[in-house]
């Protein structure tokens, strides 16, 4: 069972598995697709790989890496506690902005 955090994923209670979240208009994807990019250049685990299409087209041959990262459509039946888990990430990241605005005397 996969849990969603605002910093990443947890497989049965496992290793957090670091990732961040992004909501957008991407071409070719429906509105409010959530993408999930990971945080390091590990791959994620085996079971959210099959829970989701993780994309990565990283080529050693070219020098080339990439993070994985899985695009989540509303149909996806997990879309709800992924878009949880962006939100979370959404109020963290605002908070973090909130912290640094104040200590350098910047009005918000």
């Amino acid at each position: 069972m996969l849990k969603f955090y605002w910093n990443g994923i947890k497989e049965n209670g496992g290793e957090l598995q670091r990732a961040w979240y992004s909501l957008g208009n991407l071409i070719n994807y429906p509105a409010d697709t959530i993408t999930i990019y990971g945080r390091d250049y590990k791959s994620f685990s085996d079971e959210v790989q099959k829970s989701f299409t993780v994309k990565n087209d990283s080529d050693m041959r070219a020098d080339y890496c990439e993070k994985d990262r899985i695009r989540v459509t509303t149909d996806h039946p997990l879309y709800k506690q992924v878009f949880a888990a962006y939100e979370a990430h959404k109020a963290h990241c605002e908070r973090q902005s909130a912290k640094w605005k104040e200590r350098m005397g910047i009005a918000a």
